[in-house]
Parts: structure tokens; C-alpha cells; sequence
């Protein structure tokens, strides 16, 4: 446990925060940082075939340990964090057998971390859990699948009784502002499918994301003096608010749940003369999915015709449902529910509603279902992971390749 905490801090303690604003990759210089810390730390413990790339991602083998052939699998993480939040300077509280009540994150600002609004904190009950100080985030999305895959990896090699084949593992950049398979090369992985550790709760094992597309309005209005304005203004806050007032109310992230999607307008910028709307839109079902973004474009037109010329709208996919492309290979699947269950873990299958690497990978050429690393509260002050739950993810992830290799044997 205490090997798992300690390289779990030596992680967060790298700010490797991604930036949606640049056009580099990696978006920032600071995920060089824990890219090369990586790379030293795979050659150090006897990793073969260790890759840093010019755009930050670090690929590496473990070679197979067995003589009949086993199909090459592969573990992936990635090493930013979200812009959303500040990753810098976080300084993590180690909560020892946790005792179920509240905790307080920090003091000074009245930042609790409670049970009463984090219902799952009680499942952790007795349990060593890593928390923010409530500054920043903890980084355990996704430092700790990184930690998980190192330390199986670590495990295999001090364990060569073990027997597994050849196992493929990269770290990604860039994964939050959803570039993280951008510039991944399919063909040098090489392998036959993959795991991302990139799950939240122990046992959430997910091959189903939303299909997601993006959306820009931009509404070009005239600005007149408004005592004269009768027949010459154009008020493009006006016509902004009658596009946010002609979308289902009962279609946001806040009034869903499960599978159904929605429309999430997350940023406007607006005066008289210019008003921008971004939003997203997200379904499960692909076919719902293009009913969504024709409904946007219906609109758009809807408005053009009320109000001139003066409505653009740009529209595109961002990713789909990688479910399309597990569905024909669900043994992989298969083979992480066995692992799970192998290590004393009750699989918990559901759709994930967000994105992940998994999803573009899959499309790619590389079937890639979600596993859980442990983590809660992503994205925020109110961050946590159980050292337990990463300790048990270890374990999955040694228990594949474990059960890959007797699955093909003889």
C-alpha cells in the first residue's frame, strides 16, 4: 500500500495541467515533466522497447513470458489533468481508516469533504483515502491509472512465475481537452485491443460512451442608439436568447441521467453587436444523435428566416460510441469481468456519460474498453481516490494478462 501512495504522490505532485488554447502538442510544456519522469522510471525497472515520441507519449513492453502464443494487450492513462480546475502545487491529505464523517478539506476557507452530499464516500468506510487540500484538484484522474498500470507492470517483472504475453502499455497527453488519441500510433502499440484505466469507482468496467458533437452560434446583431432603434437594431443578445429558449429544458446535463443525452450550452459571450453560444451535444444512440444536431440545425435556420442572414452555425463530431466497435469483440470485456471477479471485485457495467481515449481508439483500430482507477469527484476541490481501490485495480490488471495467457494456452 505504502508503495502505491508514494508513487501515486510523486505524480500529483507534477502540475501537467492541458491547455484547450494551444495548438501544440502537448498542449503544455509541463506534461514534458511527468513524460520523461515516466520514461526514466520504465527503463529503471526493466521495461524493453521504453518510447518517448516528439509529441510526449511514452510506449513501452513487457515481453512475453511464455512460449505458445498469446495475443498482445495493451494498458493506457493518460498524464494530464483538466483545465477546469488548478493542478498546481496540490498537496494531498492521506485520511487513515477512514471513519465515515465528514472531513475537512481545509479550515481556514470551510471546505468539506462530506458523506451527507458524497454519498460514496461511506463505501470506502476503514479504508486509507488520499484527499485535495481543497486548493486544487488531486490528479486522480488520471495519476492513479498511470500508478495502477507502473505498478502491475512492476509486479509482472519481480513475478515471473506470473505468465502473461506480450503486454503493451502508453501514457497519453491531452486526454481533457480530448486530443488524447489524436497522435497516437495504432500500428507501433501493435496490440490486438487495450484497457484504458480511466474509471472512477471500484469495479466500473464501461464500453459505451455518448456520441458527441460541438457547436458554435455566432450571431452578428447592429447596434443603434436605442432611442431611434425602432426597424434598425439588431440585438444579437436578444436572438441568443431566443435560441437558449428554444432548447428542450428537460434535455441538460442536469435533468438526465443513464443513457439519455442531452444539450449543454456551457459558454456564452455576449453584447449587442455579437453574442457566441458554444455547447455540446451528447446521445448514446447514434440515431438520436443525428435527430439532435438535425434539431439544431433546423433551429439555426428557424432563426435565419425570422431574422436575416445574420445566424452562423458551426457543427461537428467530436466522437461516437465505441460500443459499435467492442459489440463484435465483446471478449474483451469478457476478460476484464473474469479478472475483476478473480480479485474479489463485482463488475459494475454501465454506460459512461462523457468521452474517453477508449472511444477514439476504438475507432482507430484499437477495441479499448474503460476500467475503473479508483478516483471520485474528478475535476474539483473535491477530488478523492481510495488507496484500496488502487491496490484492487493493480490486481485487474495483473489478473488479465494472467488470464489472457491461460486462455490461449495449448
Amino acid at each position: 500500500m505504502q508503495h502505491i501512495i508514494d508513487r501515486f504522490l510523486s505524480y500529483v505532485a507534477i502540475d501537467t495541467q492541458s491547455d484547450p488554447k494551444s495548438d501544440a502538442t502537448p498542449s503544455t510544456e509541463k506534461q514534458w515533466v511527468l513524460a520523461r519522469k515516466l520514461t526514466e522510471e520504465l527503463k529503471a525497472m526493466g521495461m524493453q522497447d521504453v518510447s518517448l515520441d516528439e509529441n510526449a507519449y511514452v510506449m513501452a513492453t513487457l515481453p512475453s513470458n511464455v512460449a505458445h502464443e498469446v495475443p498482445t494487450i495493451g494498458f493506457i492513462a493518460h498524464f494530464d489533468t483538466t483545465p477546469d480546475f488548478s493542478g498546481k502545487n496540490v498537496t494531498p491529505n492521506i485520511i487513515e481508516h477512514y471513519d465515515g464523517k465528514d472531513i475537512v478539506l481545509n479550515a481556514k476557507e470551510n471546505i468539506v469533504l462530506s458523506p451527507e452530499y458524497f454519498q460514496e464516500l461511506l463505501l470506502y468506510k476503514g479504508q486509507t483515502l488520499i484527499t485535495t487540500d481543497g486548493t486544487t484538484l488531486l490528479g486522480a484522474d488520471d495519476k492513479a491509472g498511470i500508478t495502477e498500470i507502473m505498478t502491475a507492470m512492476e509486479h509482472l517483472l519481480k513475478h515471473p512465475e506470473i505468465k502473461h504475453g506480450k503486454i503493451r502499455i502508453g501514457f497519453t497527453p491531452d486526454e481533457e481537452i480530448g486530443r488524447g488519441a489524436q497522435k497516437f500510433d495504432v500500428e507501433k502499440f501493435g496490440a490486438k485491443w487495450a484497457y484504458t484505466m480511466d474509471g472512477s469507482q471500484i469495479g466500473e468496467l464501461e464500453y459505451e460512451n455518448f456520441n458527441a458533437a460541438q457547436a458554435t452560434i455566432t450571431i452578428r446583431g447592429k447596434s443603434v442608439h436605442p432611442g431611434y432603434a425602432k426597424g434598425k437594431m439588431v440585438n444579437a443578445i436578444g436572438i441568443g436568447n431566443a435560441f437558449l429558449s428554444a432548447l428542450p429544458k428537460d434535455q441538460t446535463p442536469e435533468t438526465t441521467s443513464g443513457r439519455e443525452g442531452f444539450y449543454h450550452v456551457y459558454r456564452m459571450d455576449a453584447t449587442l453587436e455579437k453574442t457566441v453560444l458554444e455547447l455540446i451535444v451528447r446521445d448514446h444512440d447514434r440515431e438520436t444523435f443525428e435527430q439532435r444536431k438535425q434539431f439544431l440545425l433546423s433551429l439555426v435556420a428557424s432563426l435565419k428566416e425570422q431574422y436575416g442572414d445574420i445566424i452562423e452555425m458551426d457543427l461537428h463530431d467530436q466522437y461516437y460510441n465505441m460500443k459499435e466497435k467492442i459489440a463484435p469483440v465483446m471478449h474483451v470485456v469478457d476478460l476484464a469481468k473474469k479478472a475483476m471477479e478473480k480479485v474479489g471485485i463485482a463488475p459494475i457495467i454501465k454506460p459512461i456519460r462523457g468521452g474517453t481515449d477508449g472511444s477514439q481508439l476504438s475507432f482507430m483500430g484499437l477495441p479499448c474498453p474503460n476500467i475503473f482507477a479508483g478516483g471520485h469527484n474528478f475535476h474539483g476541490k473535491y477530488e478523492y481516490v481510495p488507496v484500496q481501490s488502487m491496490q484492487k485495480a493493480t490486481e485487474v490488471i495483473v489478473a488479465i494478462c494472467e488470464l489472457a495467457a491461460e486462455m490461449h494456452e495449448g
